[in-house]
């Protein structure tokens, strides 16, 4: 086979290959054509569905807030039960609704869709505490006094913090000193442990040389006492036999 018949055959190989090549890719991009019809297809449906859907469960609105929202005068004819007029205060807010004297002011706030933080449910904690009449009060354990008629029973509640919001950036040039920080931090802490414990160990080989040191002295000074107590047994054996011999 000469040079030329060579360069033929491998040219005929590489237009071979080429042509596989070129067939394969025209069949990924086929499929993959049609695999993102499917996903466009699939996500139309899920819209058309998310559309027309309708929870099973939806939060139920208090008598208070329906009467409020109403905007009837009388609240008792809402279905609100009660003579004494309670007002909570909050913040921005303020939430009113209708109690007899001697029930529970928890009930009542949970009556008008009042959110008290409660902590022990016993008065002892302080975490509900409230202001009323210029006095401080815990709602957990107080229950609606008898007001005199026309006076309303105003409740003053601690205003909650909003939460934080995120800025929904993944990376700031806060976030890049703050994490630096703290890995700072975490490696002064690593260093500080690290030599508290190496302290530790040292101290601690420390005594227990010390104590082996304590040990041996008491070994040998054992030792010399029964070496000491022998001898003394021998000489008193021997002047025994030298004055029985005289």
């Amino acid at each position: 086979m000469n040079n030329c018949q060579r360069v033929a055959r491998n040219f005929l190989w590489v237009l071979v290959v080429v042509r596989l090549s070129l067939s394969s890719t025209h069949a990924f991009t086929s499929s993959g054509r049609s695999c993102n019809q499917q996903a466009s297809q699939t996500y139309l449906q899920a819209l058309k569905v998310g559309s027309s859907y309708e929870p099973k469960w939806k939060k139920r609105k208090t008598l208070a807030e329906e009467v409020g929202e109403s905007g009837a005068k009388d609240p008792s004819t809402g279905g609100l039960v009660g003579n004494i007029e309670v007002v909570f205060n909050q913040g921005n807010e303020t939430r009113s609704t209708l109690a007899l004297a001697g029930q529970p002011l928890s009930s009542v706030a949970a009556q008008a869709g009042q959110f008290i933080r409660y902590g022990c449910k016993k008065g002892e904690c302080g975490t509900c505490q409230a202001m009323c009449d210029g006095k401080w009060i815990r709602p957990c354990v107080v229950k609606v006094p008898d007001v005199p008629k026309g006076e309303q029973y105003v409740v003053t509640l601690n205003a909650i913090k909003n939460k934080s919001k995120s800025s929904g950036k993944f990376f700031s040039i806060r976030s890049f000193f703050m994490g630096f920080y703290n890995n700072l931090l975490g490696m002064v802490g690593f260093v500080k442990q690290r030599r508290a414990a190496r302290k530790n160990y040292l101290d601690r080989m420390d005594i227990e040389d010390n104590i082996l040191k304590l040990a041996e002295e008491k070994r040998k000074a054992a030792e010399a006492a029964e070496e000491k107590k022998a001898l003394d047994a021998c000489s008193y054996y021997a002047r025994i036999v030298l004055d029985a011999n005289d």
